[in-house]
């Protein structure tokens, strides 16, 4: 879009001095909207040529004002210039500012993330959970080293963001940070919001994340097969600690609940559910939706068993568990004890629960989902495809069917 600018220098005859002289204005219209401002260099009323919007004569003072009336017109021009160089609109209040001097207010990437994670730090338990604020934090301080790293600078303008600044941030957390593509790409997921604040706010104008395409590389999801679980089940350990870890773990593979969700859970997350059996009712701490998880007999008796233990009586909480890092730690031991030879961490219950013990056993993955807690089905989806044992134990008939001597018989009624 073209836009119309044009300068006029003009003799202010209702500011006439105590020494009858008039100063000299400079107007600016842009797209029809004007902004004056005074030269500050003063005319004799009859020396002032309307026509020419200048000095009349040759005397010394008539040229060095008109020099000067001449260096204030490239100034403005120049001025426009540099508003488009800039990607500036050129209007008639980024005009001002630029005659005047004022630098316009810069939003810089730094300050807008910070601001960002304050709000959210002010939302956490509200809104969001912890560790969503942490990773936050985490991002920020990935952002701001590769912005040392590449521009040798402490902060940068937002509008300098562009699809060569994305894509030098996603080799940066891989090279430099060591970072998975997975990591990365969460790390790459939590800037974007940043800069979809910065356009809701008109601060950029185009998305620098046009064209950009980074996928989640799928990971094959560690889980305790049906054996490992009776082998953790049946194992009694020397230590009470052991045997607690143990318990809350299996609690967890039994309801599919993250490490956040039972350190939480209370009586009062216990109800009757539409069968008339107890129910487990929570919110699930990271995504906030509803799970209602119908209790199995071996998690209602891991219940009953910590009823009146005193950490889960003093917290006013269901069981009582530990720190996440030392559940995982003490299940480490756990898995060596037992001869499981996986890194078993407190997360591995819940996709223990979505595969060996529920879409193994044939609850359909519509049922499973909902009791995790997943947002959509394309997310429990990840756990149908790892489970070979289930498509063995769906083709078991078809073997029997087509086994050596059906097999013979198939021959003849086909010949």
């Amino acid at each position: 879009m073209n836009t119309k600018l044009s300068i006029l220098f003009y003799a202010k005859r209702a500011k006439t001095n105590t020494d009858g002289l008039v100063p000299i204005y400079l107007r600016v219209t842009v797209d029809s909207e004007r902004i004056e401002f005074s030269t500050k260099r003063f005319t004799q009323p009859d020396k002032w040529s309307v026509e020419g919007n200048r000095m009349k004569g040759t005397t010394d003072e008539a040229k060095a004002i008109n020099t000067y009336l001449d260096t204030l017109k490239a100034k403005v021009y120049e001025y426009q210039q540099q508003l488009v160089r800039e990607n500036e609109l050129v209007n008639a209040e980024n005009m001002r500012n630029k005659i005047l001097g004022v630098e316009k207010r810069r939003n810089m990437l730094v300050a807008i993330f910070e601001k960002h994670n304050d709000e959210m730090k002010a939302l956490v338990g509200k809104e969001f959970a912890e560790a969503t604020y942490q990773r936050y934090i985490t991002s920020l301080k990935h952002t701001i080293d590769f912005i040392k790293w590449k521009y040798k600078v402490s902060d940068i303008d937002i509008r300098k963001i562009d699809h060569e600044f994305i894509t030098s941030y996603e080799f940066y957390l891989k090279s430099v940070c060591n970072c998975c593509q997975n990591t990365a790409v969460k790390y790459i997921k939590n800037f974007g919001k940043v800069v979809r604040i910065c356009l809701a706010n008109g601060w950029i104008e185009r998305n620098p994340f046009f064209n950009y395409k980074s996928k989640i590389k799928e990971v094959d999801r560690v889980f305790l097969s049906q054996d490992e679980i009776e082998t953790k089940f049946n194992k009694e350990f020397s230590t009470y600690r052991l045997n607690q870890v143990k318990d809350i773990f299996l609690f967890s593979c039994f309801t599919g609940l993250a490490y956040a969700d039972v350190k939480k859970l209370t009586r009062n997350n216990i109800g009757i559910g539409v069968d008339s059996e107890h129910w487990i009712f929570i919110n699930r701490t990271k995504t906030d939706t509803r799970s209602n998880i119908p209790l199995l007999p071996i998690s209602a008796a891991i219940i009953e068993k910590y009823r009146d233990h005193p950490q889960a009586v003093n917290q006013e909480r269901l069981l009582p568990i530990l720190s996440n890092q030392k559940m995982n730690s003490y299940l480490k031991e756990i898995a060596d004890l037992c001869g499981i030879h996986k890194e078993l961490t407190f997360h591995i219950a819940r996709h223990t629960f979505a595969t060996t013990v529920t879409l193994t056993n044939g609850v359909p993955i519509e049922s499973v989902s909902k009791m995790l807690g997943h947002k959509n089905l394309h997310t429990t989806q990840h756990y149908a495809k790892i489970l070979d044992l289930k498509v063995s134990n769906d083709m078991k008939d078809l073997k029997e069917k087509f086994g050596n001597g059906n097999l013979v018989k198939l021959k003849k009624s086909v010949g």
